[in-house]
């Protein structure tokens, strides 16, 4: 029962994160905040720039500050994680791609230095080769077409004969 009670728990807070990440990331709510810290700064003659005022500002942002970082570290742990697999997907899907490279991010750092700058090699030889139609031709897209479109067609082939 317990684990039923954390999924929904989990649920809850990932659509809340969801919800706030993408609110706080409108023009309206930055206008409302906008709007608070003038109203905040306005009203210091009022209140004579008094220690409260100032507390009533400082304890607002740092409780607001405290709780975004979390929700927006749980969004971008999420869509990483979407955007690795994706990746994962077309390396293990191109044929020629090494699938040494799935989940590269699990290696150490000085592997992943050292991975960055043999692809910093090769994009200085491509660099080299200033025409772009030479690998970006639409022959050659719509020969990568056909081939997908082939292969497709084989793996239906093959379950049906199952």
């Amino acid at each position: 029962m317990p684990s039923k009670k954390r999924n929904w728990i989990a649920k809850a807070l990932e659509n809340f994160s969801s919800w706030a990440t993408r609110a706080t990331g409108t023009s309206m709510v930055f206008m409302v905040a906008l709007a608070v810290i003038i109203v905040w700064a306005i009203t210091g003659p009022i209140f004579h720039y008094s220690d409260t005022w100032q507390l009533v500002i400082n304890t607002g942002t740092t409780i607001v500050t405290f709780l975004m970082v979390f929700l927006i570290q749980r969004t971008q742990n999420k869509d990483a994680l979407a955007i690795h697999i994706k990746l994962n997907e077309i390396v293990a899907a191109l044929e020629g791609a090494s699938n040494r490279l799935i989940d590269v991010e699990d290696l150490s750092e000085a592997d992943i230095k050292l991975l960055a700058d043999h692809f910093r090699r090769l994009s200085q030889m491509a660099k080299k080769d200033q025409d772009i139609a030479s690998t970006h031709s639409i022959e050659e897209a719509a020969a990568r077409h056909g081939l997908k479109t082939m292969r497709q067609e084989e793996i239906r082939k093959s379950k049906r004969a199952r």
